[in-house]
């Protein structure tokens, strides 16, 4: 379900105090000081995927701190990652400024003083979570803070991509998967802080899960070719086969198992869609890498309790959904996609 804070229905007067109490409940406590005279409307639409927190927020001009006073009071630590859709941000902590633009993150820490100030309207989405949960040292964390890291090339690239591809799916995934994919972000980006802290250790358990993340992502790609072995994919990623299982093994599955539940998977939801079922199953299983009908056959059995056959025929299912229009003020509804107009 997604969480609605919203200004809109306001009378301008009104939206100061509001839209203070909103950033404040969202994040942690901080001081918002609107610019302009008539306060735009702002909003913030947020999910949850186990301790991460994700939100969109767009609003109007506006200078937003974390005090010395506001510190002492929660004693919350609490780390923000923000990427900025629209509009520009220049950013202050820890003795650095920082101008945040369309495409970039970065990192601000609740347990110290910081500043924000953005001058026009804006959309960013942010990621919000315990500190605790990102295994870094505190020296490497406290010089990155208000930096800008670029999305458009190289590992900030690919960090930013996957904090942004997990905003707009949150809605979709259920709470084991999105606490699984939200472990996953915090290690890349735990990843990313050692590479600049000069501290990158390959067999470190974050950069294990990023690889594997990596790995599984070439693997998904790649489903349709029926040569798809370990060692290609080791070779792929510049590993040895041997390091290639005991990724795997950490999840408790083998490569090839992951393989073949990739494939069974995406062969189950063909087989219900209108085309497929007018090619027929061998079309289906080739289409994913399964050379021999009978071997799939029998494994798509032992997987679903049924034929593919059978479930091409009977399994066809009803779905349905939607949500209402939005109301003023506080709300829920159900998860959809997190994105900027």
């Amino acid at each position: 379900m997604s969480v609605v804070l919203s200004t809109a229905s306001l009378p301008a007067a009104d939206r100061r105090e509001r839209w203070h109490d909103a950033v404040s409940r969202t994040f942690v406590p901080l001081d918002v000081r609107l610019l302009e005279d008539d306060p735009s409307p702002g909003s913030i639409v947020s999910q949850r995927l186990g301790s991460l927190g994700v939100s969109q927020v767009q609003a109007g001009p506006q200078v937003v701190t974390r005090s010395r006073r506001l510190i002492a009071q929660d004693g919350k630590e609490f780390l923000i990652l923000t990427l900025q859709r629209r509009g520009s941000a220049l950013k202050e902590q820890d003795g650095r400024e920082a101008r945040i633009g369309p495409g970039d993150f970065s990192l601000s820490d609740s347990s110290r003083m910081f500043r924000k100030k953005v001058q026009n309207a804006f959309c960013f989405t942010s990621f919000h979570f315990p500190r605790e949960d990102l295994r870094v040292r505190d020296a490497d964390l406290r010089a990155l803070t208000a930096t800008a890291f670029s999305g458009r090339e190289g590992s900030a690239a690919l960090v930013g991509t996957y904090f942004a591809r997990l905003a707009r799916e949150a809605g979709h995934l259920d709470a084991f998967a999105g606490r699984q994919f939200a472990a996953t972000a915090l290690d890349l980006l735990a990843l990313l802080i050692n590479e600049r802290s000069g501290r990158f250790v390959p067999q470190a358990p974050e950069t294990a899960a990023a690889t594997l993340v990596r790995v599984k992502d070439h693997i998904s790609r790649h489903l349709g070719d029926p040569g798809l072995a370990p060692p290609g994919i080791a070779a792929a990623h510049f590993m040895s086969v041997r390091y290639l299982h005991k990724l795997f093994q950490s999840e408790g599955v083998t490569v090839g198992e992951w393989i073949r539940t990739q494939r069974l998977e995406r062969c189950r939801r063909d087989l219900l869609r209108s085309p497929a079922r007018g090619h027929g199953v061998a079309a289906v299983a080739r289409r994913w890498g399964f050379t021999s009908p009978s071997h799939f056959s029998r494994a798509f059995r032992a997987a679903y309790g049924t034929t593919p056959r059978e479930w091409q025929l009977h399994g066809l299912s009803g779905e349905g959904g939607g949500d209402g229009a939005p109301d003023a003020g506080e709300r829920q509804r159900p998860g959809g996609p997190v994105r900027c107009p």
